[in-house]
């Protein structure tokens, strides 16, 4: 009953829950409009909650662990750079990319781990 409560205060639609009707007075269900497969859907929300949660963790890091993990994936701008080109760019050495980027993983591996993702 609460969790009844809780969704429509929510305004949450289920994929199959219906949300109107059609001009012939059928039912018209989420995955209908959506046009593809459920597990489609499910797989790319779940990749987007993935996502915002690694941005999420981000945030925790010091600003120097960030700034590599994000020139080295290309979390920014999609262009994934080399430890020679982030050392360049943030005038360090390549081996002390290196290991700020291993220090900065293992940070996010054990807040994953820790908080069960």
């Amino acid at each position: 009953m609460h969790l009844r409560k809780t969704k429509k205060l929510n305004n949450e639609k289920l994929m199959h829950e219906p949300i109107g009707s059609d001009k012939e007075g059928n039912e018209i269900k989420l995955i209908d409009i959506l046009g593809t497969a459920v597990d489609v859907v499910s797989e790319k929300v779940e990749l987007a909650m993935k996502e915002e949660t690694l941005y999420e963790k981000l945030k925790e890091l010091d600003s120097r662990e960030r700034k590599v993990l994000e020139l080295r994936y290309g979390l920014q701008d999609g262009q994934e750079k080399t430890q020679r080109e982030i050392a360049d760019r943030l005038d360090i050495s390549r081996s002390y990319v290196s290991r700020i980027e291993k220090k900065a993983v293992n940070k996010l591996y054990k807040k994953f781990t820790v908080e069960g993702y």
